[in-house]
């Protein structure tokens, strides 16, 4: 009897043990995840354009196939990537991150740049024609798993570089969870935007009560100025983490000055603020200091990137498609 008491008892040790263990995944994870906020913030924002123009009932299906995407974006090609980093390449983490932050910045500055640029405006495209609707949605869905490739190895990264020194099996189970976590909030998300006007038109006709009429016509006319508002957010939110990436990765390679010159401004003026506001005001301060040479940067790198990279990239897959 004895012995069967200290079996469970060391059984009970085990489990208290393993779910300690999973605490601290899911614990690093979501802190991790934090971390890559700002592409987070794209993903949601971008993503809904995919869907503009479909028939309402399509949307959440194509919704399913880009979210199906990312999953094996991040499960099956990035996961096995990072964990391979991780052990036999940690020094090209950084500057894995500082070309990631680098590729957030140019997003960002491109981004504004076509908004204040004439004719940047853009124009809305009108229904999709049915018959093209098959391959058009084919199209769409492709695009968006690329586009979120880059997003998805900005996050993973990211995530990978706020975890912990640890062990193989918990970075993997962490950046898992990281991935699983991130991909459900986004696409969660990009559904409840997608669908909203649905939701507010059919409120709007048949809610039972006024308010509930009201409010249906408040979401309708509400969804398009809160797709803008997303968007400015999201860019600034590329922004502030590209800049941050890029100073942080630079005092990781031995040049601290300009992220120490950053932290004292912010500390001084944060001292300036009440005593209880003081933590706040100094994130504000290096968040928009940060942003700021983000978008600096950024606007450097659209020439580049625009007159360089892009005809070398379409010039060397122009050159292998005529090979095959």
């Amino acid at each position: 009897m004895s012995g069967l008491l200290a079996l469970l008892d060391d059984v009970a040790g085990i489990a208290k043990m393993a779910a300690a263990s999973v605490d601290d995944v899911v614990g690093q994870a979501a802190k991790a995840g934090a971390k890559a906020a700002g592409a987070v913030i794209d993903d949601a924002a971008v993503t809904p354009k995919y869907v503009h123009g479909f028939e309402a009932r399509r949307e959440l299906p194509i919704v399913w196939r880009i979210a199906r995407g990312s999953i094996f974006n991040k499960l099956v090609i990035l996961l096995p990537v990072a964990m391979l980093l991780s052990v036999f390449a940690p020094w090209m983490i950084p500057p894995l991150l500082m070309l990631g932050g680098g590729y957030l910045c140019f997003e960002g500055a491109e981004k504004i740049w076509h908004k204040l640029s004439p004719g940047g405006q853009g124009h809305g495209g009108g229904d999709v024609i049915p018959e093209d609707a098959a391959h058009l949605e084919e199209e769409k869905v492709q695009g968006a798993i690329k586009t979120d490739f880059i997003l998805s190895a900005e996050i993973m990264t990211i995530a990978l570089a706020a975890l912990p020194e640890s062990g193989l099996w918990f970075k993997a189970a962490a950046l898992g969870l990281v991935g699983l976590g991130i991909t459900v909030l986004v696409y969660g998300s990009v559904a409840l935007i997608v669908k909203a006007d649905d939701v507010g038109l059919h409120m709007a006709a048949a809610g039972r009560l006024r308010a509930t009429r009201a409010l249906g016509r408040a979401i309708v006319r509400g969804m398009p100025g809160f797709m803008t508002g997303l968007t400015w957010v999201g860019t600034a939110a590329m922004l502030w983490v590209g800049g941050s990436i890029i100073l942080h990765g630079l005092a990781e390679l031995g040049w601290h000055a300009p992220e120490e010159m950053i932290h004292h401004a912010a500390e001084a003026v944060a001292h300036l603020a009440p005593a209880d506001l003081r933590g706040a005001v100094g994130w504000a301060v290096k968040a928009v200091i940060d942003g700021a040479l983000g978008l600096m940067l950024g606007f450097v790198l659209i020439p580049l990137a625009t007159k360089v990279i892009s005809p070398a990239i379409r010039a060397v897959t122009g050159r292998a498609a005529k090979g095959h």
